[in-house]
């Protein structure tokens, strides 16, 4: 038996969910704050509610504005799909498909965003100012599409990962946030939160977004675990500024992100266990950094093979390194990272690629990496375009004729010093001062 505080959006008086959810959950919203109204009466308060969305396709017109705690916005399935395979497709291919579109419980964002105003193009807005901050609201198991990226005179305009749109975007200081078991698609920002603390973004799919998760402002004791997720060569997957205590654990970050993650900031916090891709260097970006881990991850870089995508970049050369670190304290220990990449991909070209590059800082502690650098000798391209996945999982799978590629495996700027780097490289493959650097490399023939 649903109780009072339930409300399906398909049974709600006001507003027609499938032509405007928008309409009906703001609706559903001022109920419940008109309900709830006392903060304590006989030791009880405000419970908040749920508010459930069924499968199936629902637009949205009218921003969601969410001020109140305790609230969880769930559905029966996060629906994702992949549309950009869609979109780099023939359309006249399109009758020959199974699916077209994301499904699920989808919210199709069909918002006019103004120009240079985030806020102004999310689905969903999180606000409340005051004491005590907005606590424990979640979503959990439902699409958010947006449904087209826009044309920035940069090729075709389904691949520039820009169109304004946001599906969660909390603008004030919360606590105890939970999204979980989303799926989140075709958004320039899939979720955006500012001053969390203990917030939880878990098992989630969130892809083909130009940034997937961001955390600003500042915030602690929070986590980004278990999700499958992959940004777009504009963007970020994961980034985090002015942050302590933040856990990124066991995700499967796919390639294409401008960044897999990038710190600003950041402060005693962990990057364990996770597998990450990408097709550029600056897989792992630290900007004023200090005290964080950085273990048992593996990191993975090779080409772009998907013949669609094979025009962008992030911009970035190959001397950046694929981990670049600028702070102090941080401890890179027992990673594997694995860089095949063919030479004439070498951007500039004949440059030597640098995989762990630190900046600047000092007493930062590098310690058994195992590094793999190769390259395929005489790489025959194949002719014609494949399909993203054959394209991919060919790629990944391909280990025929790898032969060593040449790299340093540790550079160590000028302006860092008072390093300790061991059992990482050999001597022939780091390039630092060793005068100024403690170092111990594996021994060589």
């Amino acid at each position: 038996m649903a109780g009072k505080n339930y409300y399906d959006v398909t049974d709600w008086h006001v507003g027609n969910p499938y032509t405007d959810i928008g309409e009906v959950i703001n609706s559903i919203l001022a109920d419940i704050k008109s309900r709830q109204q006392e903060t304590d009466v006989n030791d009880e308060g405000k419970p908040g509610a749920v508010i459930y969305i069924p499968s199936g396709d629902y637009h949205l017109k009218t921003q969601v504005k969410i001020d109140i705690s305790y609230l969880k916005i769930q559905g029966s399935g996060h629906g994702f799909v992949s549309s950009s395979i869609r979109y780099n497709v023939p359309q006249e291919q399109w009758k020959d498909l199974h699916d077209i579109w994301p499904g699920g419980s989808r919210i199709l964002v069909d918002l006019k965003p103004e120009k240079n105003d985030e806020r102004s193009g999310a689905a969903f807005l999180v606000e409340r100012e005051g004491d005590p901050r907005i606590s424990s609201v979640e979503f959990e198991n439902f699409c958010i599409d947006g449904l087209h990226f826009v044309d920035d005179g940069n090729g075709d305009p389904e691949n520039t990962y820009v169109n304004g749109k946001t599906g969660i975007y909390v603008a004030s200081a919360q606590d105890s946030f939970r999204i979980t078991g989303m799926g989140i698609i075709y958004l320039e920002h899939g979720v955006t939160l500012y001053n969390s603390d203990a917030l939880s973004v878990h098992d989630n799919f969130i892809a083909e977004c130009g940034n997937c998760v961001e955390l600003r402002g500042a915030g602690q004791a929070s986590k980004i675990t278990d999700n499958l997720m992959g940004a777009g060569y504009r963007g970020h997957s994961i980034y985090a500024e002015n942050f302590g205590g933040l856990l990124v654990a066991s995700n499967n970050i796919f390639p294409r992100g401008r960044s897999i993650v990038h710190f600003r900031g950041v402060l005693r916090s962990s990057v364990t266990a996770n597998r990450f891709h990408s097709f550029y260097p600056g897989m792992l970006i630290f900007e004023d950094c200090r005290e964080n881990l950085v273990s048992s991850n593996h990191f993975l870089r090779d080409h772009e093979p998907w013949p669609p995508m094979q025009g962008y970049d992030n911009g970035l050369n190959d001397d950046y390194g694929l981990i670049h670190i600028e702070g102090s304290c941080n401890s890179v220990i027992s990673n594997h990272i694995s860089e095949t990449i063919e030479m004439q991909y070498l951007k500039p070209a004949g440059i030597k690629p640098v995989v762990i590059r630190l900046v600047s800082g000092t007493e930062n502690y590098v310690a058994c990496n195992h590094i793999v650098a190769t390259t395929q000798a005489d790489k025959k391209e194949k002719e014609g375009d494949s399909s993203c996945f054959d394209a991919q999982v060919g790629a990944l799978l391909s280990m025929n004729e790898l032969v060593r590629l040449s790299v340093d495996a540790v550079r160590v700027d000028a302006a860092s010093s008072d390093n300790v780097i061991l059992d990482t490289c050999r001597e022939s493959e780091a390039a630092m001062d060793f005068d100024i650097n403690v170092f111990r490399g594996i021994p060589g023939k």
